[in-house]
C-alpha cells in the first residue's frame, strides 16, 4: 500500500462496539476538546529553557548570581522533557475522528515551520553580517530539520541552534499518525507499561551510551530523536488512559508540590543521569495532573488568560530566545557582564525575547496557520 491510501484513513477515530477496547471515558460529563491549563504549561517549559539558557551562556559574571541562576536552573535543560511529553499527550487529545494523516502532517507543518523559516533567515542573515563561516551542507540540513539525526555538533547545534528539538518533533509527527490507531487498541495495561518504561527506558541509557565513541554519546542521550521519542510516547499513552477514563494518578495541587519538591532536590543532590529520568515521569504527572483539572472543572492557575497567552507564545519564545541573548552581546561587544548587570541583562533579554515571540505569533505564526493549514468540512466544523 503506498502513502496516498494510507493518508486517507482517519487517523483520530475511537474504537467501535466490534473492536476489542472499549475507549469510552468513564467521565461523568463529556470530555473537553481543549485543555487551556496545558497551554499555559507551556510557558512553564519555555521558562525552564530559558533559564538553564541563562545560566549557561556565561553572561552573568557576578559569581554570586551566576551560582544562583545555575542552581535554580540546573534542572532546565529538562524543560524540552516537558515539551515532548506534552506535545504527545495534546496532540492525541486533540486528535480528530475524521484527520488523515496528510491533513494532520500539513496541519503540524503550518504550525512549526513558518517561524522555522523564518528565525533561520534571520539567524543566517546576521551570520553574513558579521562575516561568519557559512556551510551550505550544514545549513539545508537545519532548514529541512533533519539535523538531530546527523551525531555532529556543528549539524544538530547549527544555524538557530535550539531548532534541533524541532527535528525531533517533526519525526514525532511522522510518526503519530501510524502509531495512534495501535495505541487505540491497546489494553489499559499496556499504556501504563508505556508510561511507566519511559522513565526506566531513558535511565538505561546512560550505561547504553558507553558503547558508542565518546564523542557521540551526548548525540545519543540528548538529541537522538529515536531516543527523544520515549518521552513524547509516554504523552501519548497517559492521554490515551485519560480519554478512556482509567488515568490513576493526583490531582494539579499534590502534582505541584511533588514538582517543586523534586525540583530542589533533584538538582541538588541527583545525579544528571537519575533526575533525567526522575523528571519525565513527575512532568507526566504534572500534566495528568493539569489536564484533570480542566476536564473535571476544578481551579488551575494555568488556565487564566494571562497564562494561555503566554503558552501561545511561548514557542515563538523558544525560537527566538538563544537568537536575542547572543546577538545583543555581539553587537554590544562583550561577552559577560559584571555586577548587577548580569541579572539585569537577564531580564531585559525575557522582555525583548517575549516581544519578538509576540510579534512573531500575530503576524506569522497565526495567519500562517488559517492559510497553510486543510480547511475543516461544514460537517464537523
Amino acid at each position: 500500500m503506498g502513502i496516498l491510501s494510507v493518508a486517507a484513513k482517519p487517523i483520530g477515530a475511537r474504537a467501535t462496539a466490534d473492536d476489542p477496547v472499549s475507549h469510552k471515558p468513564h467521565a461523568a460529563r463529556p470530555l473537553p476538546s481543549r485543555l487551556p491549563s496545558l497551554t499555559g504549561l507551556r510557558w512553564v517549559a519555555a521558562m525552564l529553557v530559558f533559564g538553564f539558557h541563562v545560566a549557561t551562556l556565561g553572561f552573568i559574571a557576578e559569581p554570586t548570581y551566576h551560582q544562583a541562576a545555575s542552581q535554580l536552573f540546573s534542572l532546565g535543560l529538562s524543560g524540552v522533557q516537558f515539551f515532548y511529553i506534552l506535545s504527545g499527550f495534546v496532540l492525541t487529545w486533540s486528535a480528530r475522528s475524521e484527520d488523515t494523516p496528510l491533513r494532520f502532517w500539513r496541519r503540524r507543518i503550518a504550525k512549526i515551520y513558518p517561524n522555522h523559516v523564518l528565525m533561520w533567515g534571520a539567524v543566517l542573515l546576521f551570520g553574513l553580517y558579521w562575516a561568519d563561516p557559512l556551510d551550505l551542507k550544514v545549513a539545508l540540513a537545519n532548514l529541512f530539520l533533519v539535523q538531530a539525526w546527523i551525531p555532529l555538533p556543528n549539524y544538530f547545534y547549527s544555524v538557530n541552534t535550539v531548532s534541533w528539538s524541532l527535528s525531533c518533533e517533526f519525526f514525532f509527527y511522522f510518526c503519530l499518525p501510524f502509531a495512534l490507531p495501535l495505541f487505540r487498541r491497546m489494553r489499559p495495561w499496556m499504556l501504563y507499561a508505556i508510561v511507566v518504561s519511559g522513565p526506566l527506558l531513558i535511565l538505561a541509557l546512560w550505561p547504553a551510551q558507553s558503547l558508542l565513541p565518546e564523542a557521540h554519546r551526548w548525540w545519543f542521550t540528548q538529541v537522538f530523536p529515536l531516543v527523544r521519542s520515549i518521552e513524547f510516547w509516554m504523552g501519548v499513552a497517559a492521554a490515551e488512559l485519560m480519554l478512556r477514563g482509567r488515568w490513576r494518578g493526583p490531582g494539579l495541587v499534590s502534582t505541584s508540590v511533588l514538582f517543586v519538591l523534586t525540583w530542589v532536590v533533584a538538582g541538588q543532590l541527583i545525579r544528571a543521569e537519575l533526575w533525567a529520568a526522575l523528571m519525565a515521569a513527575v512532568y507526566v504527572l504534572v500534566i495528568t495532573g493539569a489536564a484533570q483539572a480542566d476536564v473535571r472543572g476544578h481551579w488551575s492557575p494555568w488556565r487564566s488568560r494571562p497564562m494561555i497567552w503566554l503558552g501561545e507564545v511561548s514557542f515563538a519564545f523558544y525560537l527566538v530566545h538563544v537568537f536575542v541573548i547572543t546577538t545583543v552581546l555581539r553587537f554590544a561587544g562583550v561577552a559577560s557582564l559584571p555586577n548587577w548587570h548580569g541579572p539585569a541583562a537577564a531580564v531585559g533579554f525575557l522582555l525583548l525575547s517575549l516581544l519578538l515571540a509576540a510579534l512573531l505569533f500575530r503576524f506569522v505564526e497565526t495567519p500562517m496557520m488559517r492559510l497553510l493549514s486543510p480547511k475543516r468540512s461544514r460537517a464537523n466544523a
